[in-house]
C-alpha cells in the first residue's frame, strides 16, 4: 500500500516513487539517493526509499529547516504511538 497526498493538487507533495523521490532531491543528495537505493538488498530498498522520501520532502516543505531545527533541538512536538494507532482507527485507516 502506498500513501497518498491528502491534497494531491499540493505542489509541495512528492511523489512516493524512485522518480518522485530523485525529483525532489538536488545534486550529489541525488545521486547519494541513487547510489544507497541500487546498493540496497531487496529486502532494504523499501527502507531506503521511505527515509529518502521523508528527506525529499523536508527538503521541499517551506518549514523543514524549522522542523529539523527543532527536531535537533529536542522541541519538536511528539505522539505517542499509541495516539496515532487509535486515531487512524477511529478514522477507518489501516494500522499494519
Amino acid at each position: 500500500m502506498t500513501a497518498q497526498p491528502i491534497h494531491p493538487e499540493d505542489p509541495e507533495w512528492v511523489p512516493r516513487n524512485v522518480e518522485g523521490t530523485a525529483g525532489a532531491l538536488t545534486g550529489e543528495r541525488r545521486m547519494e539517493f541513487y547510489r544507497e537505493l541500487l546498493g540496497a538488498a531487496p529486502e532494504e530498498a523499501e527502507g531506503v526509499l521511505r527515509r529518502w522520501w521523508c528527506e525529499a520532502m523536508l527538503d521541499t516543505d517551506p518549514a523543514g529547516d524549522r522542523l529539523t531545527a527543532a527536531a535537533l533541538d529536542g522541541t519538536l512536538a511528539t505522539t505517542a504511538v499509541a495516539d496515532l494507532v487509535r486515531r487512524r482507527r477511529e478514522a477507518g485507516l489501516p494500522v499494519e
